[in-house]
């Protein structure tokens, strides 16, 4: 086996030393352009190859950025993941994709892995509530962006969505339809994005002078949304419109709602948050708050490249959301929507 050309090949071939050659490979030096050329054409005539990782080491950084999800199969998160890898991509950076299954000893331990620098830098994303052991963590590593849901106390680069603008949209198109009894089903109770999203859409229904009859919070899941819109449906028969926290929650209600054969827009409106999965297709096409994954991604990706470059403000930035109205809320007349 033919053994291939080492970083001491190219310095023989150029006549300088092994150090000037790979300082110059990683940027690190300037040369006259006699001399840098000479090392190109040593490279070109040897069809050297320089080995990234040793690269790596000698440059401190991996060119290599983190970003850790609760889960993959959930469709936002996927599309999350699509996205900065795309924005990563464009910068000249490569991602590590980690998935914590929503587990906080899975996101401590990779937390730890950016402390041990496998990574430049790290966008954080969670999906339970924290007792503390999370904060403290990130503290400990400087380069981490948190994205779509907060982790209080750290003093960290964050980026959201406006979760209360989704809450407000959300009123509003149903009680302009005639809703006036509505319902709310979320995250977690302590979570930002459910306090943020309810907040928005109780305080609009208020306002309206519709009222919001009940509010169901639970685990991001199928299962929370199942549970849900059974209890809806059982305890509170009265509600006309609901506004659905997440695509996950979503898919769970939706399942329920088929098994008990009501109807999607004629026995109960729906309006749901995300806009991550093919709502479009569905019969009838699910009205939504759309995120904006893209924009998140990008921002994340930029604020992350700027703590890398020193930058040491903790920016928060809330990106905008907006309906998109489809079919499944369908107009009431005033008797239905007050009797």
């Amino acid at each position: 086996m033919v053994k291939p050309p080492s970083l001491q090949d190219v310095a023989t071939a150029a006549g300088l030393s092994p150090a000037t050659v790979s300082r110059y490979l990683n940027g690190s030096l300037s040369l006259p352009p006699d001399t840098a050329a000479r090392i190109d054409a040593a490279i070109e005539a040897l069809k050297y190859q320089p080995n990234p990782y040793a690269r790596s080491l000698s440059r401190g950084r991996s060119d290599t950025i983190g970003l850790l999800v609760p889960e993959i199969d959930n469709p936002f998160f996927a599309r999350l993941a699509a996205a900065v890898e795309r924005e990563a991509d464009a910068a000249g950076l490569a991602l590590m994709l980690y998935s914590s299954l929503n587990r906080k000893d899975r996101e401590l331990h990779y937390l730890e892995r950016l402390r041990r620098n496998f990574v430049d830098g790290l966008i954080f994303a969670t999906n339970h509530v924290d007792d503390g052991d999370l904060a403290a963590a990130i503290a400990q590593s400087s380069n981490v962006v948190v994205v779509d849901e907060d982790v209080a106390g750290v003093a960290a680069p964050k980026v959201f969505s406006d979760n209360v603008a989704g809450g407000r949209l959300a009123a509003e198109h149903m009680i302009a339809l005639g809703h006036r009894r509505l319902a709310f089903i979320g995250g977690p109770e302590g979570l930002m994005s459910s306090q943020e999203r309810f907040s928005g859409f109780r305080d609009e229904a208020k306002r309206a002078g519709a009222g919001v009859e009940a509010a169901f919070f639970g685990p991001y899941t199928l299962d929370h949304g199942r549970e849900a819109l059974c209890r809806l449906l059982k305890e509170h028969p009265e509600v006309t419109g609901a506004f659905i926290a997440s695509d996950e929650l979503l898919f769970g209600a939706l399942e329920t709602m088929r098994n008990r054969s009501v109807s999607v827009g004629r026995d109960l409106g729906l309006v749901t948050f995300d806009d991550a999965g093919p709502l479009a297709f569905f019969d009838p096409p699910i009205t939504a708050i759309r995120q904006d994954v893209g924009g998140l991604a990008r921002e994340a990706v930029r604020a992350l490249r700027e703590r890398l470059g020193g930058t040491p403000d903790n920016p928060v930035c809330r990106l905008p959301v907006e309906l998109v109205v489809r079919k499944s809320v369908h107009a009431l007349n005033a008797a239905s929507s007050t009797g």
